[in-house]
């Protein structure tokens, strides 16, 4: 695996690297090595594993042919939000009293 520093930003090549490693499944693989796993717990993840892709497999199925709804898209993020305006604190009193 090979990532280029550009500009000596070495932040964002590390950014780079993580993400590939994410992609690639090293991450999940260093963990299952950490310690040993039985033969009976490995079947049974294995198991549980292709479980999970054959109902996603069917669920993909399914939308395509449209017996059911597709899931809504989850909004995008776009950076951190800025707080709404704030009216100007000079008309409101202090708290625990009032304007009149």
């Amino acid at each position: 695996m090979q990532v280029l520093v550009r500009d000596n930003n070495v932040d964002q090549a590390l950014r780079v690297l993580k993400k590939k490693m994410q992609r690639e499944g090293i991450f999940r693989e260093m963990k299952a090595r950490k310690s040993y796993e039985k033969p009976s717990e490995r079947k049974t993840r294995e198991k549980a594993e292709a479980v999970r892709r054959s109902r996603k497999l069917a669920r993909k199925q399914a939308i395509r042919e449209g017996l059911i709804a597709a899931p809504k898209p989850k909004p995008r993020f776009s950076g951190p939000r800025r707080p709404a305006a704030v009216p100007s604190t000079a008309s409101r009193a202090p708290a625990g009293e009032s304007n009149v």
